[in-house]
């Protein structure tokens, strides 16, 4: 789905047969200024989805960013200007400001991770616990917050979970088995305890995912794996433990909460209206 695709759907949802009560007030075309301001600190995304939103309402509309995605921004700080037919602005306000929240709330908890990370080697990672439809700009969100992608789909990286172990029966032979049909393909293996760990070890793995293991697990973990082999801890990943994990060497921490809980950034439009 492309980002235009999911704005009309977005509007269709919120006027499915039209905007009922700016209608009835028979109001004609108004000009006037709107502007959005931040009403918390905040990591900005969804400069995109926000303008395309008022553009697919009002094509003569013109918006002035003050800040470019991935910008940090201070409470009652104007983020953008927006010149334009307000009738038109105040129909498409909500949609437009849903997806700036949003984001900028997945941009603003990832910023949040990675300071608290500060001083480690150690890289923040999404996961594919997005919304429907929603990935691709979630995935950006999380850039903008400093964080890093890991796979964008079951299309562009392989990953070997707990089912699939279960399924082929253990780890060996559900390495064995790809590796015999893609021998060139990086591969990440799932490990929930130390002797999956040397068994991937063992099997010389691109990168070991240290699946819901404590700190101590996961430091013992480190010290079997090579250099030569990446290691990412997942699972139960707070903002409070987060660097206590960092610091014992991993490569990366994979966080779901950064796309599936993070809270809205708050934000508000003010119209200034023209007298007519």
């Amino acid at each position: 789905m492309t980002l235009i695709d999911l704005i009309k759907a977005a509007l269709k949802e919120d006027m499915p047969s039209g905007d009922l009560t700016t209608e009835s007030l028979a109001l004609t075309p108004r000009p006037g200024r709107a502007r959005l301001i931040a009403k918390q600190d905040l990591m900005l995304s969804g400069n995109g989805a926000f303008e395309q939103t008022m553009l697919s309402l009002d094509p003569n509309a013109r918006l002035k960013w003050h800040f470019e995605e991935g910008a940090a921004v201070l409470s009652k700080q104007i983020l953008c200007t927006i010149q334009g037919d307000l009738v038109q602005i105040l129909k498409a306000e909500r949609v437009a400001i849903n997806f700036l929240m949003h984001l900028s709330g997945i941009a603003t908890l990832t910023q949040k991770f990675v300071r608290e990370m500060s001083g480690t080697s150690c890289h923040i990672l999404d996961t594919r616990k997005t919304l429907p439809g929603y990935r691709d700009l979630e995935k950006r969100a999380v850039v903008h917050g400093g964080g890093v992608n890991h796979r964008q789909n079951l299309s562009t990286a392989i990953l070997i979970k707990d089912n699939h172990i279960a399924v082929m029966g253990g780890i060996t032979a559900a390495v064995q088995r790809i590796r015999s049909h893609s021998a060139t393909i990086p591969l990440e293996v799932e490990a929930r305890n130390l002797q999956d760990v040397k068994e991937c070890v063992q099997l010389n793995v691109s990168r070991i995912l240290l699946d819901n293991m404590t700190n101590d697990m996961t430091a013992e973990a480190r010290k079997l794996v090579p250099k030569s082999i990446q290691v990412e801890a997942s699972g139960n990943m707070t903002l409070e433990r987060v660097k206590s994990v960092a610091q014992l060497g991993v490569d990366f921490i994979s966080v779901g909460a950064l796309t599936h809980s993070a809270p809205s950034a708050d934000v508000s439009l003010m119209f200034d209206w023209e007298n007519p």
